[in-house]
């Protein structure tokens, strides 16, 4: 399987009681689906999934199970941990469930990019799934090198990474130039998504494609056909809307942007994230 297109990472709606509120998470999957993602990613950073429950988490990814059933859509669910047998055994419970795992890079023990490689050979061998490495340094703490990712992404069963880097930087640069076969790299930093697309990104995985999905897609569309004019006036419109999206702890002002368009039932969020300030969310919809 190959990865493109825009892939919505799905916030965990919560009911006025605090529950996951199922039925919403069921809507947004449907309505990004409607706007021309290629697929959900569930239990990623936006889900708060190191919030969830394990059983919380298991009605998260059933909930997007039936849906991508159903729509014949890409599902990627986020798993792993910093210890790599942890990590092999959670992907064990993937096979027939996802298309994919998104698998961070180990964080907090910074293993240096010898262990980073050493951890995906140990989890490629192991996998029932395709693997797509999440490289976000400024959460794991820990850089790889484009050297080290081509390496990673010439493993079996690693299909892609979404990059999270924080910017668009020299080993982006050489990374897009050289990538492994059959490997896709993924925006994963909203503002920069047409950037990368411009240097032949994939596509992405984007919190803010739950807004303006058609918009997002389109941007995707335009950078492959090669309108390059188009696609740099619609990039500066999302980029300053993804701005606005992230300018508080991500998935915050996202749900209260969603609450206020009455997509999902509250805008909560799980300690220790407090919920997005009244200016940031009336910001977005100002944007909208």
């Amino acid at each position: 399987m190959t990865f493109s297109g825009v892939h919505v990472p799905l916030i965990t709606p919560f009911a006025a009681d605090g529950e996951v509120a199922a039925e919403a998470l069921e809507g947004l999957a449907h309505a990004v689906l409607d706007g021309g993602a290629a697929g959900l990613v569930a239990l990623g950073t936006t889900a708060e999934a190191s919030a969830l429950t394990g059983k919380e988490r298991r009605t998260v990814v059933e909930v997007c199970a039936r849906v991508r059933r159903e729509r014949n859509a890409t599902l990627i669910v986020g798993t792993g941990s910093g210890d790599t047998r942890s990590t092999a055994e959670a992907l064990r419970g993937l096979a027939g469930v996802a298309d994919a795992a998104l698998v961070a890079v180990p964080s907090f023990v910074r293993p240096g990019e010898e262990g980073v490689l050493a951890h995906f050979a140990e989890l490629s061998r192991r996998t029932p799934v395709p693997l797509i490495v999440y490289d976000i340094p400024h959460r794991t703490g820990q850089e790889v090198g484009a050297a080290t990712l081509r390496a990673i992404g010439a493993l079996p069963m690693v299909r892609g990474v979404k990059h999270a880097t924080g910017g668009v930087g020299a080993g982006t640069v050489a990374l897009l130039a050289d990538p492994p076969p059959d490997f896709a790299v993924l925006a994963g930093d909203d503002v920069f998504f047409s950037a990368l697309l411009a240097l032949g990104a994939a596509g992405g995985v984007l919190a803010s494609a739950h807004l303006r999905t058609a918009d997002f897609a389109a941007l995707a569309g335009a950078w492959q056909a090669g309108e390059a004019e188009r696609a740099r006036a619609l990039g500066h419109r999302l980029s300053a809307l993804a701005a606005a999206l992230f300018a508080e702890p991500n998935p915050t002002v996202l749900k209260g942007v969603l609450h206020a368009r009455g997509a999902i039932p509250t805008a909560g969020v799980r300690l220790p994230l407090l919920p997005a300030r009244r200016e940031s969310v009336e910001a977005v919809l100002r944007l909208l």
